[in-house]
């Protein structure tokens, strides 16, 4: 009776444990993978479906599970910085413990994989954008006149002309996306604003941190850039407009403007189809956006 009582309680118990599993999203990385001989998998299709599988499986169980990226290179570097033989379950375990502290991931809901895996690749993007605009706002410095951080005071800059920006927006829900220029790449950042009151804002904090150090990185660089948004309300037409990011200033787009950004693949630069019923117009005054750090350097 004992033994039954205590295998019961571990069973309990095991509903307790979060878990983790490092996916590999990409064809390339799963062949790399299959250089080890503890890599059972020898088909990318046959391994995600097997994986969508076990989620199912846990997720009837009552397991929370959430699901992170798994990088062949980064499982390389990890185990060679940590003495770890890479041919083996136990240190892809490990690592995978470690992408759930560290990493980006995303849990697993129960939703297809087919819907998963471009929601953690754009979680990826989102953590790596996030911390290369944060090591080049780092590296900046301080000001060679009045010794101030360029940094610290451009995402202050950032934060306050995207607040006078959320303030000012119609009502509905909003989806705002900042790009910079910058070298090699052009950095791009989105923020959702699902619900407004006269009292709070409903948001993602991680969305919004990201959005402000890329909108500061082009302030503290004086990078060609801009800021469009679209407001969605029910029962009305969506509206879109924008800004261009001037020095440490926010200059209104015409419509035209407008409609050409939006319109324009931010990475391929080729021309997308408009939709119809949406109001591509100018932005609303920003009213006093404040004094800008005057950082010439």
């Amino acid at each position: 009776m004992a033994d039954i009582q205590h295998h019961t309680l571990r069973r309990v118990l095991r509903r307790e444990i979060a878990g983790t599993i490092g996916l590999l999203t990409d064809e390339q990385d799963f062949r790399t993978m299959r250089n080890y001989r503890s890599f059972a998998f020898d088909d990318h299709t046959t391994y995600l479906q097997q994986v969508e599988s076990l989620l199912r499986s846990l997720a009837a169980q009552g397991s929370h599970t959430t699901v992170a990226l798994f990088d062949p290179v980064e499982y390389a570097e990890y185990c060679a910085e940590s003495g770890l033989e890479p041919d083996t379950p136990s240190s892809r375990t490990r690592f995978t413990a470690h992408l759930a502290a560290t990493g980006p991931t995303v849990p697993y809901d129960g939703q297809p994989l087919a819907e998963l895996v471009p929601d953690l690749v754009d979680e990826a993007v989102r953590q790596a954008t996030w911390e290369y605009a944060t090591t080049l706002l780092a590296r900046i410095g301080t000001c060679a006149t009045c010794g101030e951080d360029i940094g610290r005071a451009s995402f202050i800059r950032a934060a306050h002309l995207l607040t006078r920006v959320v303030d000012t927006a119609g009502p509905g829900s909003l989806h705002l996306v900042c790009s910079v220029s910058t070298a090699p790449d052009t950095l791009v950042a989105v923020l959702r604003v699902e619900e407004r009151t006269d009292d709070a804002i409903r948001l993602d904090e991680s969305e919004a941190l990201e959005f402000t150090t890329v909108l500061a990185l082009g302030i503290a660089t004086r990078s060609a850039g801009g800021l469009v948004m679209r407001t969605t309300t029910p029962d009305t037409t969506d509206r879109v407009y924008g800004w261009r990011l001037r020095g440490e200033n926010l200059d209104p787009l015409t419509a035209s403007e407008v409609f050409d950004a939006y319109c324009t693949d931010i990475e391929s630069g080729d021309l997308v189809s408009p939709e119809s019923g949406v109001d591509y117009g100018t932005p609303p005054d920003l009213g006093d956006t404040g004094e800008g750090t005057h950082h010439t350097h």
